[in-house]
């Protein structure tokens, strides 16, 4: 057999058929529904924890999500944290502040005054270090806090050819 035979039949072309990305979705239950199972760990209802990642997902601010859900904007940012989106209100180093105090080597004052926050930030960024977000939950809302395929810096990026 020479490599003609071998070739026999196969065709060459000049462009691919473009196929897309392939998305399975196995459940056709709503976003609340699929939270339900975490209702005892998540800080408001499935329902109003549906409506936070929905709003979030849309672009509105956190603070805002909450206003949407009618829960308070702290809830919302908790809630968005247990879901495994990073909105800690402090930076790395405000992080490794709080660390520093929770492992008692500053004082709440110290950190505070370290981190130039006021209370209710302070409050969340230690919430925030101190739960993690839930694995089986972040899971449960796969996608539903992804934009889409739009891609905000398109604009900003050149082609290829235009490199040329």
């Amino acid at each position: 057999m020479g490599l003609a035979d071998i070739a026999a039949g196969i065709e060459v072309t000049d462009r691919q058929r473009d196929r897309g990305v392939a998305a399975v979705d196995d459940t056709d239950d709503s976003l609340a529904e699929r939270l339900e199972p975490f209702a005892d760990q998540l800080p408001c209802s499935p329902v109003d924890a549906a409506t936070v990642v929905d709003a979030y997902a849309s672009g509105q601010a956190v603070d805002d999500c909450g206003h949407v859900a009618d829960v308070p904007p702290v809830t919302a940012a908790k809630t968005l944290h247990l879901l495994g989106e990073q909105v800690s209100p402090v930076g790395p180093t405000g992080r490794d502040i709080l660390r520093d105090w929770l492992d008692g080597r500053l004082s709440r004052s110290d950190a505070m005054a370290l981190v130039g926050v006021g209370e209710r930030t302070f409050a969340l960024a230690a919430y925030i270090e101190t739960h993690d977000p839930l694995l089986e939950a972040r899971d449960a809302v796969e996608g539903a806090l992804e934009t889409g395929d739009a891609d905000p810096l398109g604009e900003a990026r050149s082609d290829v050819g235009e490199l040329l």
